[in-house]
């Protein structure tokens, strides 16, 4: 039962009580008047006694006062013959007396205080209904108002979260470019080191390998294929080829490509590659002459 419902239905009681309770009163207090009523006691007969009063001055003077009457005789009573019994006469039922206007005055003063009561119990009650509601919409006001700040606070939580991540994921992609990036400088700056150091070292090798030492190897490597070579039918002065021979360390010969001819057929050609090959193992490089794994010759037997 709801509190308000509940405050209602008790003051209603108390005013039903209080309205029996004046009621029983008032039917107690007339039950006793009739009975007081009812039951008075008779009056008590009185006897008269006759007497003359005489004034001393209209006696004569030296006359004695005139004496006292005596008193009656009383005969003694002559006995009552016993009443016969009455008849019980039937007893008439009475009404009530009539209240009393002090009475009715203060039954209608104890009405107007009951009433009063009540009509303040019901104006209590009211105004206890009237703070409950006050009461509970000011708790449900400051539970919407503490719901609010927690979920702004959450929302601010939430957003300095996500923030937070996608500064920590700007900061990882950032580090992983820079690190990408100098990763990419060390490679470039190895790869230029590299080439830097390749070319100096083919600078150095074309140096070597143009250098007269050099040239008397390449020479004597052509000597040595040309003294190998047997002459084809077809063969015809003035006839030169580009040679290129693959050799391990030590000088054997393990490819052998012709490249380009001035002239000659394929029987030249091939009379060219078994010369490369019969002069296997070829002349190794002097002292200060870089190996060449892959020479490039030039084969001109007729000049």
């Amino acid at each position: 039962m709801p509190p308000r419902q509940k405050t209602l239905t008790q003051g209603s009681w108390r005013a039903i009580a209080l309205s029996v309770l004046l009621h029983a009163g008032i039917v107690a207090a007339a039950v006793y008047s009739w009975f007081t009523w009812k039951h008075r006691p008779p009056e008590t007969a009185t006897l008269a006694i006759a007497g003359t009063v005489v004034d001393e001055r209209t006696l004569p003077k030296g006359a004695a006062p005139p004496p006292e009457p005596a008193p009656p005789e009383l005969k003694p009573p002559e006995p009552t013959p016993p009443e016969p019994t009455p008849e019980p006469v039937p007893v008439e039922e009475q009404g009530p007396p009539k209240p009393d206007p002090a009475e009715i005055e203060r039954k209608k003063e104890e009405e107007r205080l009951a009433a009063e009561k009540v009509e303040q119990e019901k104006r209590d009650e009211e105004r206890q209904a009237q703070e409950l509601k006050e009461r509970e919409v000011a708790d449900r006001r400051e539970a919407e108002k503490q719901a609010a700040a927690k979920a702004a606070a959450d929302k601010a939580t939430a957003e300095k979260a996500a923030a937070d991540k996608k500064a920590a994921e700007k900061k990882r992609a950032d580090d992983a470019a820079a690190a990408k990036k100098a990763a990419a400088d060390r490679a470039r700056e190895a790869s230029e080191a590299e080439l830097r150091r390749n070319l100096e070292a083919e600078e150095r090798g074309n140096a070597l390998r143009n250098s007269d030492e050099a040239n008397r190897w390449h020479a004597q490597i052509v000597d040595r294929v040309t003294r190998a070579w047997t002459r084809p039918p077809s063969a015809r002065p003035g006839i030169s080829c580009i040679v290129t021979v693959t050799q391990v360390p030590g000088g054997d010969v393990t490819a052998v490509r012709v490249d380009s001819c001035s002239g000659g057929d394929d029987a030249f050609r091939e009379s060219v590659e078994t010369a490369v090959y019969r002069a296997s193992p070829l002349p190794i490089p002097p002292p200060g002459v870089p190996f060449e794994r892959v020479l490039e010759l030039t084969f001109a037997p007729n000049e």
